[in-house]
């Protein structure tokens, strides 16, 4: 299953760059339009991920990985699978806000939404190719280290399990955020029942105070 990204949502670019106006000038149009076509030619998403059966002590079978946090297991807790998963958008699109910032600094803010909102299109196509695949077996929204109570260090087991270094070329920060930082991990569960459907965004997290994530102007992709 490969990594998708045809277009990057106004929308989403929009609710990065906090802009809550009900009329859109043609000029900020004409400027989204235009950083969103940057950032398609730009941008080389790749993705990885495996399923591991979910045991009774949510352990994933196979591993030594315990999911952290009493939000993750009630989140999985109708499932019998997990998908996990990474998905980034390349060091190439990180290099290009990068380099606008030195040009135009409205522009890189605009190219910094964009590359939020593709990384995120980027999982919902992927989450997309699943259902269909699973089908008519029903699969969880997305669940990051670092939302609710998992802890950000859960990162150190993914990358372990997925090689995510090697197969996709993300690293890790001491801290464990990800470099580039338009990068997303996260696991899904697999249900014989449909599944509820989260709020979006950082205000429905209930770390949304405490998020490393947010302090430093990102999102970790839910």
């Amino acid at each position: 299953m490969e990594a998708r990204l045809e277009s990057i949502p106004h929308t989403e670019m929009l609710r990065y760059l906090s802009y809550h106006g009900s009329f859109l000038p043609e000029e900020i149009r004409a400027d989204l339009e235009r950083c969103e076509g940057l950032m398609l030619r730009t941008a080389r998403p790749r993705l990885v991920w495996r399923m591991f059966a979910l045991l009774p002590d949510s352990l994933l079978e196979g591993t030594d990985y315990h999911p952290g946090g009493e939000d993750i297991r009630a989140f999985l807790y109708d499932c019998d699978s997990v998908i996990v998963m990474a998905a980034t958008l390349g060091i190439e699109a990180e290099n290009l806000i990068r380099r606008t910032a030195g040009k135009n600094l409205a522009d890189s803010v605009i190219l910094d939404a964009a590359g939020s909102a593709a990384i995120e299109a980027v999982c919902d196509n992927f989450c997309e190719d699943l259902a269909a695949a699973f089908a008519p077996r029903f699969l969880t929204d997305r669940f990051s280290p670092g939302y609710g109570d998992m802890p950000l260090s859960d990162q150190r087991a993914i990358f372990s399990l997925l090689d995510v270094s090697r197969r996709i070329g993300v690293s890790l920060s001491e801290s464990c955020l990800m470099i580039p930082q338009k990068s997303v991990t996260a696991l899904i569960g697999v249900s014989d029942r449909p599944q509820p459907k989260r709020g979006r965004g950082c205000e429905a997290c209930g770390n949304y105070e405490n998020c490393c994530y947010r302090k430093e102007g990102k999102s970790c992709g839910i």
